[in-house]
């Protein structure tokens, strides 16, 4: 009866992978509020165990992704077409990228963009001679956290399911990217684990990001309006949200989660835009050639450094838990984007998820991280103080420094409120499909369920251990689940040789039937 989905007027789920996964839940958050006051303690010492001993794994595997991404853009796996020779792209190019962009990054980039360079710059990863090193040293790590490697994830994640689905007619959860190493085991305990561990990734580091976002809300509003910043007021942000998410979540893929995307990917180049004119203009210009080059020149030794000789511990607080997040993320975000790719080639998914994206979001970090260390660096240390005292109030604070402060702040807020909205809605969207089995047409208040499930997981990690409590949650969930993504990644490969050998073998038929047909004629003529 566990391979079967529980199908009802009102209920429609996988009995083991619904019901084992808020249990868990429900386990982690009733311990989390028990022993409110060991929470903190304990999970800085299992994130530190985490990252101390497993650090480098996290490194390896994450370097070998992005490799493996880059040989099948450009292999013979290439011309495969996800859902078939005759299937075509159900969304233009411009949503598909806005999609993209606003499940994959969203919240981190309105939180990071200026946060995380400032943070680089000033406590350097490794030593520097001067303060203009230091500044590109900072840029540079910045540039690998959010570049090449977080989106080399999501694309070998997404493609993964998008093939598995649309040409092996698999539902799309986890468990079906393991069918060429399982066979039809994933239709059982196993695959049931699979699937439950990829829920749990999926809404603890969703849960993640709701943390960070309505930080940096509770601080704009702060800034804007006076507003006291306490766990009730973020709390209570964080339920509003979630309400207004609900009416996309209803919506669906197509109305709700795409206007959205659409939307944000409009405020986010307009405000990009208006800081880019309003601020050093050719210093982001200048900056953003120098720093994407550095960055490509330096992405090797960058992106194996293990921190093996210093153990500063810098590394395990950001790189580890960066590549932690992303692999947490990653069931999320590749559910996401297989479901809006169909029809496009296998070179065109990696290529459009892997380069444009990341190129993007290396722009995004030049103007707003690039022009804060360039006001830095002219003396003035306010976003300096304020990365030091509250990274959430960087980005406001930032913009202080420009014209017009008070309407880019609110630009701000909405963007945040935007993105936070867009990535509950797709989340719940995916949790739902990955804990109902693929079903489709699932009842509306599973979604909804989910939407506000997460909600009630970010206020309570927020009460019990701060972001500390869902860094904690999110790099013991994504350490296992990279085991998973390498053996994903060798089904793949699996996957895509056999149909290469199945498109040949067709091609072989065709030109078979063909020469019998010219023999055929040729007979006929003869004869005639």
């Amino acid at each position: 009866m566990f391979n079967k989905i529980l199908r009802s007027k009102h209920l429609v789920v996988n009995p083991p992978v619904f019901f084992t996964t808020i249990l868990l839940i429900v386990i982690s958050l009733t311990l989390c509020l028990l022993y409110i006051d060991q929470v903190d303690a304990w999970f800085s010492a299992a994130q530190l165990a985490a990252t101390q001993s497993l650090g480098w794994f996290l490194i390896l595997a994450v370097n070998i992704i992005l490799i493996f991404c880059i040989y099948l853009a450009f292999s013979k796996f290439g011309k495969i077409k996800l859902g078939g020779d005759q299937a075509e792209p159900e969304f233009t190019n411009l949503s598909w990228f806005a999609m993209l962009f606003s499940a994959g990054m969203g919240i981190g980039i309105m939180f990071y963009g200026v946060a995380e360079p400032v943070s680089h710059f000033a406590s350097p990863p490794r030593p520097t001679a001067n303060a203009f090193e230091t500044a590109i040293q900072a840029m540079n790590f910045t540039g690998l956290h959010w570049g090449l490697h977080a989106w080399a994830i999501y694309a070998i994640v997404g493609l993964s399911l998008a093939f598995f689905a649309y040409n092996r007619n698999l539902p799309m959860t986890f468990r079906s990217l393991f069918y060429p190493f399982l066979g039809e085991k994933i239709h059982g305990w196993i695959g049931h684990s699979i699937d439950i561990l990829s829920a749990l990734a999926t809404i603890f580091g969703l849960s993640t990001s709701l943390g960070y976002g309505v930080s940096q809300i509770s601080a704009g509003l702060n800034f804007l309006f006076g507003w006291e910043i306490t766990p009730i007021f973020q709390s209570v942000m964080i339920l509003v949200v979630i309400s207004l998410a609900t009416i996309s979540v209803v919506s669906g893929l197509d109305k709700g989660v795409k206007i959205l995307s659409n939307l944000n990917m409009f405020l986010a180049i307009g405000l990009m835009l208006l800081v880019f004119i309003l601020g050093p203009t050719l210093f982001i210009l200048k900056s953003y050639v120098q720093n994407t080059g550095s960055y490509f020149v330096s992405l090797i030794e960058m992106s194996t450094w293990n921190d093996t000789f210093q153990e500063s511990g810098w590394q395990n607080a950001w790189t580890i838990f960066y590549w932690a997040w992303w692999i947490a993320w990653s069931p999320f975000v590749g559910s996401f984007i297989a479901r809006i790719s169909k029809g496009r080639t296998v070179k065109e998914f990696i290529l459009g998820v892997l380069i444009v994206p990341a190129l993007i979001t290396l722009l995004w970090m030049n103007v707003f991280g690039g022009s804060a260390i360039h006001g830095i660096l002219a003396g003035n240390n306010d976003v300096l103080a304020a990365v030091q005292n509250d990274i959430s109030t960087a980005l406001f604070i930032f913009l202080q420094g420009f014209p017009m402060t008070d309407l880019l702040s609110i630009l701000s807020v909405l963007l945040v409120f935007s993105f936070f909205i867009t990535s509950s809605d797709s989340g719940s969207l995916v949790i739902d499909n990955i804990t109902s089995g693929s079903a489709p047409n699932s009842p509306v208040w599973q979604r909804i369920f989910w939407s506000y499930g997460q909600g009630f997981i970010a206020i309570i990690l927020l009460w019990g251990g701060g972001l500390k409590a869902l860094q904690t949650a999110v790099i013991i969930t994504g350490i296992p689940f990279a085991i998973l993504l390498l053996v994903m990644c060798f089904n793949l490969y699996k996957g895509l040789e056999d149909e290469i050998k199945k498109q040949e073998k067709r091609l072989k038929s065709k030109q078979e039937k063909s020469y019998k047909e010219i023999i055929s004629e040729l007979i006929e003529e003869q004869q005639s």
